[in-house]
């Protein structure tokens, strides 16, 4: 699979301090699940992020584009270019915006009863 390993490991190292976070390998990438859902992937030259919604229009005018899959865009999830978040500020920006809508955000993992 294609991605920045480096950009994977500022990721790695960000979320350090949580508890549960777990790596799987999609969207032609790496994808970190925070509380089993996934928040911020790393693929090639650009991390993607699944933030509140509600936000998502604020947060695309702020460089982040809409994520597109089968012709469908996906609300809430955004792509971040590499050279965009060089910048701790920045990084730390979208890392936040991610975290927080993660801790409301619902899984879509499937239950064993």
């Amino acid at each position: 699979m294609a991605y920045n390993e480096k950009l994977a490991a500022r990721i790695r190292q960000a979320l350090a301090h949580l508890p549960g976070v777990e790596e799987k390998k999609m969207f032609g990438g790496i994808a970190f699940m925070v509380n089993g859902k996934m928040c911020l992937t790393a693929g090639e030259g650009r991390m993607m992020c699944r933030i509140d919604p509600a936000l998502h229009e604020e947060a695309a005018g702020r460089g982040g584009s809409t994520v597109i899959m089968g012709g469908r865009e996906y609300k809430g999830y955004l792509h971040v270019s590499e050279e965009l978040i060089l910048p701790a500020a920045a990084f730390n920006y979208w890392l936040a915006l991610a975290l927080d809508f993660n801790s409301r955000a619902k899984s879509s993992r499937k239950k064993q009863p």
